[in-house]
């Protein structure tokens, strides 16, 4: 199915609903929205030889532009592939060559900068505030979108690449309608006056979900900060009203501290989905207690987008059932397109209870890395994703988390999780953030080592926080060494970047 099916449809069925809002400016109705992506389709056929199975890299930062050249792509049948607008232009030219992109829609600083590094296989640069975007807007439209099978490649998603060079992960169009009926049933509905928000990159989460808002006729809003900005969101969801929106964990941190401190509920905002990282217990449990029944959260990978498994607002707001604090702190269960099985090293099954790595089998699965047989030859083993997750399945199949089994930490011989003893040194009142790490030890292999942020104002020591570990954990799991820091290394996402932690021990350096 090609997406751009699902806009032809809504366009014919709505036409005056409202699609496009910066802010709460309404910029276009589903009719005009499918006028400019069927015009820019034509244009970028006719004047760059865009064709069905193209690669167009879209360097951009949020904007409802992004959505029309989205579409635009895939009603030639051409390929998207997303680049988050905070790489730096050289990370951007090498995904732009590795996927032999053909065109590249840019906006604001990204053409300056590109153009000094752009690979040879690049083409044409396209500016969405520049005078030939808003030409190609008027040319006669395309008639329809072209045919894509459930097989062919719709969207090229590069993965972070941290511990390396980015793949490009092969997103089909079967994998998308997969990963958009799935939303429907695992995750919320979507009703024809509701809003999505794009606050995170419109390249990674918060992009993908547009999908599904399509197929309903929901509006589709940036703000006019094009990110994320709290006090932002708290005023402007009121006036909307009914907002949707992704958000990674430090984002709904962010959020449920302005509100809080301002005295609002989340007025306007119906559901916030949050990935991308452990969403501690005790954050979750304030933020419902704050803003209200509102929070999903799903666990994905590019490699199997938004889809591997979810956990219903009922489960994140439960507060009856036994299990109720173990299900908040897992990640849900099953999708519904999906197998889910946690397996020992040799790929078995393994009990209940057991820890070991996550694997999950169907239709949105990618069908494999981009030129790049053998990593996914590693990675996709007889029909089954390898996650590289580590995490253990209950008897309800509710999975938890258990971190990356490159973050495990083997002391003594044995496995100690770094989740665990986060989760109990955040319990702590005087802790603001904490990650954990190994660092190599002759004696024991590892040794456990626990960066820590204290809440502003306040001090924390080690000895009070070895005294709070003992009293929550097993001894051996305790942290042999606290280094106190104001802030903890990030990524675009708001995801701690353990391995700049591990190369902080490895330099002999991490005190403030």
């Amino acid at each position: 199915m090609n997406p751009g099916q699902w806009l032809v449809r809504t366009a014919a069925l709505a036409p005056q609903a409202p699609a496009l809002l910066k802010g709460t400016q309404l910029e276009a109705n589903y009719a005009e929205f499918l006028d400019r992506v069927a015009a820019l389709a034509s244009g970028l056929h006719a004047q760059y030889g865009v064709r069905k199975g193209d690669r167009v890299a879209v360097f951009m930062s949020n904007c409802t532009e992004y959505l029309e050249a989205l579409y635009a792509i895939w009603f030639l049948g051409a390929v998207a592939v997303p680049i988050n607008a905070k790489l730096h232009a050289k990370e951007a030219a090498w995904i732009i060559a590795d996927a032999q992109a053909k065109l590249a829609f840019i906006s604001d600083h990204t053409e300056c900068e590109l153009q000094e590094v752009a690979p040879a296989c690049l083409k044409n640069l396209l500016d969405v505030q520049g005078p030939i975007y808003a030409q190609l807007r008027q040319q006669n439209p395309q008639a329809a979108p072209e045919q894509i099978g459930a097989d062919e490649l719709l969207w090229l998603f590069y993965t972070s690449g941290t511990t390396g060079r980015p793949k490009g992960v092969m997103i089909t169009a079967g994998n998308i309608t997969a990963m958009t009926l799935a939303y429907f049933s695992d995750v919320d509905e979507v009703q024809p006056q509701d809003a999505i928000l794009y606050a995170a990159p419109m390249s990674h989460g918060a992009g993908i979900y547009n999908f599904m808002h399509v197929i309903k006729g929901a509006r589709h809003v940036v703000p006019d900060s094009r990110g994320f900005d709290a006090e932002e969101i708290l005023q402007m969801a009121p006036r909307i009203g009914h907002i949707s929106m992704f958000a990674a964990p430090t984002m709904v941190k962010r959020l449920v501290a302005q509100a809080h401190a301002s005295g609002r509920r989340g007025e306007g905002l119906k559901t916030i989905t949050y990935a991308g990282g452990p969403m501690y217990g005790a954050d979750i449990m304030e933020a419902v207690n704050v803003l209200g029944d509102k929070f999903v959260q799903i666990y994905g990978q590019g490699e199997c987008p938004m889809g591997i498994t979810a956990l219903r607002r009922e489960f994140v707001s439960d507060r009856s059932h036994a299990n109720w604090k173990a299900r908040l702190g897992s990640v849900g269960v099953a999708q519904s397109p999906v197998l889910v099985r946690i397996a020992d090293a040799a790929g078995a099954t393994l009990p209940i209870g057991e820890i070991g790595e996550i694997l999950v089998s169907g239709s949105i699965v990618m069908r494999g890395y981009w030129q790049n047989p053998q990593a996914t030859a590693k990675t996709i083993r007889d029909g089954w994703l390898w996650t590289g997750d580590m995490g253990a399945m209950d008897a309800d199949g509710f999975v938890t988390l258990h971190d990356r089994s490159k973050d495990v930490i083997i002391s003594g011989g044995s496995n100690i999780y770094p989740r665990e003893v986060e989760e109990v040194l955040l319990a702590h009142e005087n802790v603001a953030e904490a990650a954990v790490v190994g660092r190599q030890e002759a004696d024991w292999g590892e040794a456990v080592v626990a960066f820590v942020v204290p809440v502003a104002g306040k001090t924390v020591t080690c000895a009070e926080l070895d005294a709070h570990c003992i009293a929550h954990i097993a001894r051996f799991k305790r942290p042999k060494d606290y280094r106190f820091v104001t802030e903890l290394p990030k990524n675009n996402y708001g995801k701690i970047l353990k391995t700049k932690l591990r190369a902080i021990l490895k330099n002999g350096d991490g005190h403030d």
